[in-house]
């Protein structure tokens, strides 16, 4: 029965088609050749206005949103060999590590801290206990669960001196134990603050990793081929005759906790050079690179703080307050910013980078700045010997010169040209030396063997300065590498690691710059911006502060190069 319907339905439905079609060419027929010509040019403008209005509702109704496809070609300097959130030691490592992995928090394009793998979390009142709730459906890319397990495992990994993380002074003294297959409960023996941040850490797959000994964790096949829970996961990797990774492909992570990122793809290819990278940028063989400025850069703080450190221990002339404040007055700060480094930076004359909410230190007066720094000297009994070109100190027969140690490359290689020419300028005598820059940290800066080092220092978004300047720390692995000591500032570093109010820490920070800037430890001098060179096709990326330049990836599932017309209806499906 139902088939006869159905044959039925199809006869009259052909029969009344056929009957239109029949009535209308007899119709034509009936028609003189001039009015059939008329009807025709009539009713190809009726289907042409037709298309139009067609057209023209979707135009009215439709939306634009990012479409899920393209593939950014990422340009790099340095072969990655570590991605793998414990071992990232290179740009390289942490740019891949930051694709690939995630952490119970991430930040967003402002700097915040959200959740990622974590659903919430909870702080304890007294600040000393955090507990995180993961995310039912988090995912590793290999589609196993990620679980508090896995989160403990990572943790207590860090934990191990054996291996040697980077990470191992953010976990050192915290207990982590899992609740349950969902909450992991972190224990803090002090509170402080920042330790939030700490928790971006990319989570390791335990039951990928648990069976790999010690010994055998940084050699692991797994650190090139790494499986998490990050936007992205590896496609391919490409190697050279001797092994050395050359490219790496990345795909979108479907099952990503936040959402798959819109980009299809992301393929990195290694240059040994900055240099190779740029002629590679230029040649348009990569799409984007970092560092380089091009017609599509973008900019962002970069929470890195340069000057020159005084270190008195290695050279007594630097234990005068006097000699320090003078090497610092006589720097043309705008010269360093605005020739040197092309405008990309902020002048500075205190520890805390711009993009904190402290008010900035006023510069000293260009004009005047040799003068003023010579006159700093004078009152404090230096007298400048023209015949030796030197500055002494009657009562002690010492004579002020420099040597100034710093990395080679090609940005401090200029500041540090700049300085020493403000420097002669006072008739300071100036020598500078240059160093590779692993052998400048493992035979300089380590021992501290240096009396005048131009550095910078990698301040995190959390603005904490303790390593950088407490007393404590002045001694190798500290970073202290003023060698300062201030019981008052030690207090106010203390108190800013706890402080959970925002606008109170703010005072701290203000009160640490201030008191610092006034002893010159050392002579600040600026913090850079950071650059992005993305092409003009690339939307929605959103740059935060950057402590390292893995930072530029904190929006990147957002990024987009291809955009469809949808429904409002099915946007908001997708959303």
């Amino acid at each position: 029965m139902r088939d006869f319907l159905s044959r039925t339905r199809s006869i009259l439905a052909r029969t009344f088609r056929v009957g239109i079609l029949d009535r209308l060419s007899s119709y034509m027929r009936s028609l003189s050749e001039g009015d059939r010509t008329i009807a025709t040019a009539l009713a190809v403008l009726v289907i042409f206005a037709g298309l139009l209005s067609v057209y023209g509702l979707e135009q009215h109704f439709l939306v634009t949103e990012p479409a899920y496809s393209g593939v950014l070609r990422e340009g790099d300097v340095g072969a990655p060999r570590f991605v793998n959130p414990l071992l990232a030691l290179s740009d390289s490592d942490r740019d891949l590590t930051a694709l690939t992995f995630a952490g119970l928090m991430g930040e967003d394009g402002s700097g915040s801290l959200v959740p990622v793998l974590a659903q919430s979390y909870t702080v304890s009142p007294d600040g000393k206990t955090y507990t995180f709730t993961l995310r039912a459906g988090a995912k590793f890319s290999d589609g196993t669960p990620v679980t508090a397990d896995d989160v403990v495992y990572t943790v207590e990994k860090a934990q191990d001196p054996a291996i040697k993380s980077p990470e191992y002074a953010n976990w050192s003294g915290v207990a982590v134990q899992a609740v349950d297959a969902r909450t992991v409960q972190f224990t803090l023996n002090k509170a402080f603050a920042p330790f939030l941040g700490n928790t971006t850490l990319g989570i390791l797959p335990s039951h990928l990793w648990k069976n790999v000994s010690d010994d055998d964790f940084t050699f692991s096949p797994i650190n090139t081929n790494p499986v998490g829970a990050g936007p992205f996961a590896v496609s391919s990797v490409g190697r050279d005759g001797d092994g050395v990774i050359q490219s790496f492909n990345l795909k979108a992570n479907p099952s990503y906790a936040l959402g798959r990122p819109y980009l299809a793809g992301i393929d990195f290819t290694f240059f040994s050079q900055a240099s190779d990278l740029q002629s590679a940028l230029l040649g348009h063989q990569v799409d984007s690179a970092y560092g380089i400025p091009g017609k599509d850069t973008l900019e962002a703080p970069y929470s890195r703080v340069f000057g020159v450190f005084f270190n008195a221990a290695q050279e007594p002339v630097f234990a005068h307050k006097e000699v320090r404040e003078a090497l610092s007055l006589a720097i043309d700060r705008d010269t360093i910013v605005n020739q040197v480094l092309g405008g990309y930076a902020t002048p500075l004359m205190g520890p805390v980078p711009p993009g904190s909410g402290v008010p900035a230190i006023p510069l000293p007066d260009p004009a005047t700045r040799i003068a003023d720094a010579a006159k700093v000297l004078t009152d404090a009994g230096w007298t400048y010997d023209s015949s030796a070109r030197a500055w002494k100190l009657a009562k002690s027969s010492e004579t002020l010169s420099v040597t100034l140690k710093t990395s080679n490359v090609p940005e401090l290689k200029a500041v540090a040209t700049e300085i020493q020419s403000d420097w002669e300028q006072l008739g300071v005598p100036v020598d500078i030396e240059l160093y590779e820059p692993g052998d400048l940290t493992q035979n300089v800066i380590r021992p501290r063997a240096y009396g005048a080092l131009l550095f910078g220092m990698v301040i995190g978004n959390d603005h904490d300065l303790y390593a950088f300047w407490d007393s404590a720390e002045r001694a190798d692995p500290g970073l202290n590498i003023a060698m300062y000591s201030n019981k008052t500032v030690d207090a106010l570093l203390e108190k800013a690691r706890s402080e959970s109010d925002p606008g109170a820490l703010t005072d701290d920070l203000t009160q640490i710059d201030t008191d610092i800037a006034a002893d010159y430890p050392a002579a600040f001098t600026h913090a850079p911006d950071f650059l992005y060179t993305v092409p003009n096709g690339l939307q929605g990326v959103v740059l935060p502060q950057i402590t390292s330049p893995s930072d530029r990836f904190a929006t990147v599932t957002g990024w987009y190069l291809d955009t469809e017309r949808v429904w409002p209806f099915l946007a908001r499906a997708r959303q």
